[in-house]
């Protein structure tokens, strides 16, 4: 709207003060008097018109007309109803999907003294949210935590008290509105992950006004994100072993709530997660020599569920917690998602394994037997120090570790264990045991 004309403190459009010029001569000198009026204009705020001493901008009519002592006659009229006499020279602010119930009937002055009052834009209240609550139910600031523009009894930071394009009469539709305040929450929305909720509409997960939760949470640590992760609630709830890491029910203890550049919104690489709290394996990984393919693939997953499960160490299948167990295929279910189970099952073989004395399978003649050893007792089952990952040491009892000293030759290996004396294999000479 073209700004024309400026007094002390006012700024006047164009249309009011071709209002003025068409209503004639100004009647506050009339209107204002100690007899009639006599505190009007005086407030904080004080409407234009009658600011400048016009009151027939919006009311027409004569003083003698005006319905006082005595006189019931009222020529002294609004010179239109409603919010039609406001849009004479406001702007139209009907027009939008959302109306708020007031301007939808035409009734500005529910909300606005139309001539003067001691606060901003001559509301009738001091703070918006009071205002509000007039109609609208208080029940938005009795929780624990309180939304910042809530507690400062502002509601038109995040609501347009006129109308709106979007549900609940909101400046902008979903999480565009959070992101007016949260500068840094927008900057992490670049990042290649993006939890979906997040990046639709906060309040999916966030109360918008106030919450007995921290951050405005709708709900408490993993029971807010059951409410969309149903399969993940079931198979805790059904799991025998269950991540330390959610006793206490954070799942952002290892993931971010918003947005990440890792996989599944992790707030590190995998392995550098666990690490924070498997500290000693951190480090025995980083010192290693040989190191078990999925941990050098950054790949925890590939063994472990990170949530829960029916194995031991949260394991995704079978493994013998045992070091020495009756052989039986399905007890290495999770050793044979990757190694061919035939290398525990057939006797010889000059394919299978390169563990062989000639075509005898070494791996067989371990572990397939009534006190099998299990992969466990030879191998490291993340990192070590020797080749093929072969452990150093193997607990065996309560008291003793058996030592493991394994040199790898050009056609086999040779073994100093404490569990039986010194051998050697040979996959093309063999050697007799």
């Amino acid at each position: 709207m073209k700004l024309v004309r400026q007094v002390p403190g006012l700024i006047l459009p164009i249309s009011i003060v071709i209002l003025i010029f068409m209503a004639g001569p100004a009647f506050a000198e009339d209107c204002s008097t100690a007899e009639c009026h006599s505190s009007m204009g005086k407030a904080e705020f004080v409407h234009v018109p009658v600011a400048v001493g016009q009151c027939t901008v919006c009311h027409t009519g004569r003083k003698a007309n005006h319905p006082t002592k005595g006189n019931k006659g009222n020529d002294f009229k609004l010179r239109t109803e409603g919010k039609d006499l406001c849009f004479l020279c406001h702007d139209r602010n009907d027009m939008a999907a959302v109306v708020h119930g007031p301007i939808a009937k035409g009734a500005c002055t529910v909300c606005h003294d139309p001539h003067q009052s001691n606060n901003e834009k001559q509301l009738k209240k001091g703070t918006t949210s009071l205002l509000c609550f007039s109609c609208h139910e208080d029940n938005m600031t009795n929780r624990k935590v309180v939304h910042g523009p809530v507690a400062a009894g502002d509601c038109n930071i995040c609501h347009n008290p006129h109308s709106s394009d979007f549900k609940g009469m909101v400046e902008f539709k979903g999480s565009e509105l959070c992101f007016l305040c949260h500068l840094d929450r927008r900057a992490q929305f670049e990042q290649k992950y993006k939890h979906k909720p997040a990046a639709e509409n906060c309040a999916l997960c966030h109360d918008t006004h106030s919450s007995d939760y921290s951050y405005m949470l709708k709900g408490e640590g993993q029971n807010l994100c059951f409410r969309c992760h149903k399969d993940l609630e079931k198979q805790l709830t059904e799991a025998k072993v269950t991540h330390g890491a959610l006793e206490k029910g954070i799942c952002t203890v290892c993931h971010t709530a918003h947005a990440s550049d890792f996989p599944r919104q992790l707030k590190a690489a995998a392995k550098q997660i666990c690490y924070t709290c498997h500290k000693e394996m951190g480090v025995k990984v980083k010192k290693a020599e040989f190191v078990h393919g999925p941990v050098k693939q950054d790949d925890c997953y590939a063994c472990h569920n990170p949530h829960g499960s029916g194995f031991t160490k949260v394991l995704k299948k079978a493994f013998p917690a045992e070091f020495y167990i009756a052989y039986a295929t399905e007890n290495y279910a999770l050793c044979f998602d990757c190694h061919n189970q035939d290398i525990s099952i057939d006797q010889f073989t000059t394919t299978l394994t390169g563990f062989r004395n000639g075509d005898q399978n070494l791996h067989f003649l371990h572990v397939n037997r009534e006190k099998g050893i299990s992969c466990k007792a030879c191998h490291e089952v993340h990192a070590g120090s020797q080749a093929k990952n072969i452990r150093k040491e193997v607990p065996f009892g309560g008291m003793w570790m058996l030592p493991v000293k394994y040199t790898q030759t050009r056609n086999g290996g040779k073994c100093v264990v404490g569990c039986h004396k010194p051998k050697e294999y040979n996959r093309v000479s063999p050697v007799k045991f």
